[in-house]
């Protein structure tokens, strides 16, 4: 009898030992932690690697998913920020496929850049914008897992960037347009298969099973380590996270699924590979319509079941953004 308290112990101990060392996922924690001022550190690390200079965030700015009209097309942006030069910087992290991905992402910087001028206001108020992807599913064909775009003119004959003059304050400035222009980072996260060697590594590693080294001083993670660990969370936020997880694989077997009877009803009729990719394309956005209404239901669910349980409800309209009218009407 004794021993086998000893053993429960033991495992308990095993067990409470593995969530220390279990970090949230950064889609979870960019929608949920990092838009805390307290936790803008790890937002600036990740920032600083992805862009190789050091960014400071100021604040983070009101999403684009707020739409202005019911039919105004919106960019699920999961964060917004102002960093200390003034440039906008947005963050998105993408779980499964989307058709015309790119497309998407084009609108949210363009709409990013319009609503932060003033109509009348000089088009020098213009500011930068770095769009930053994080993607969980294959997006084209490519060898590395990174990819940056930037806007450049070139000289068709003479291969020299083009510098635009402008004037401020009576000062003749020479800038490149990549000065001016949108950047583009796409990070295709299940793409990376290496040992982790570099900061930007390191990062991606994270990003793509969760893990934190230890002895880890790459700006952002070793503040991840302190202030993303999966126990520090309540039990009521643990269980809304877990559902998170479980909707995301949901998706993603949905998807799959839904794939795999394109290409059977393609191949039955004897249409081509990629006819049966348009196929699965077509369901999978019908799938995406379904699985946004159950996972809306799923949080009500979930908001009911900590509401009985006591918690109180601004802690589960941040749990799971959930208005407090919506989580009282419950």
């Amino acid at each position: 009898m004794e021993k086998e308290k000893s053993d429960l112990k033991i495992m308990e101990e095993m067990e409470r030992k593995e969530l220390q060392d279990r970090y949230i996922r950064f889609d979870w924690a960019i929608k949920r932690l990092l838009r805390q001022k307290a936790n803008f550190d790890v937002l600036d690390g990740f920032l600083t690697v992805m862009l190789n200079e050091k960014i400071k965030i100021v604040e983070i700015l009101e999403s684009e998913g707020n739409q202005e009209r019911a039919d105004d097309k919106f960019n699920r942006v999961d964060i917004k920020a102002l960093n200390s030069k003034g440039e906008i910087i947005l963050v998105e992290i993408q779980n499964t496929r989307e058709i015309h991905y790119l497309e998407r992402i084009l609108y949210g910087v363009a709409k990013a850049i319009t609503e932060h001028i003033s109509l009348g206001e000089d088009y020098e108020k213009i500011r930068k914008v770095y769009s930053i992807s994080i993607l969980y599913f294959d997006l084209g064909t490519g060898t590395d897992y990174i990819y940056h775009g930037q806007n450049q003119f070139i000289g068709v004959h003479t291969g020299d960037q083009l510098r635009v003059n402008t004037c401020e304050r009576d000062v003749l400035v020479s800038r490149l347009p990549a000065e001016i222009f949108p950047e583009y980072i796409l990070i295709r996260v299940n793409e990376f298969d290496k040992t982790a060697l570099t900061p930007l590594d390191e990062w991606i590693e994270y990003l793509k099973d969760g893990t934190i080294r230890p002895d880890t001083t790459v700006p952002g993670l070793k503040e991840a380590r302190e202030k993303l660990k999966y126990y520090s969370m309540s039990p009521g936020e643990r269980l809304v996270y877990i559902r998170h997880l479980e909707d995301i694989n949901i998706q993603n077997d949905a998807i799959h699924t839904s794939k795999l009877e394109g290409r059977i009803e393609g191949l039955a009729e004897g249409k081509a590979e990629g006819k049966a990719e348009g196929i699965a394309e077509g369901k999978a956005e019908g799938l995406a319509e379904g699985e946004a209404k159950g996972k809306a239901e799923s949080l009500r669910q979930v908001a009911s079941k900590m509401k009985e349980t006591g918690v109180d409800i601004a802690t589960i309209a941040m749990c799971t953004g959930l208005s407090e009218e919506t989580i009282l009407s419950l």
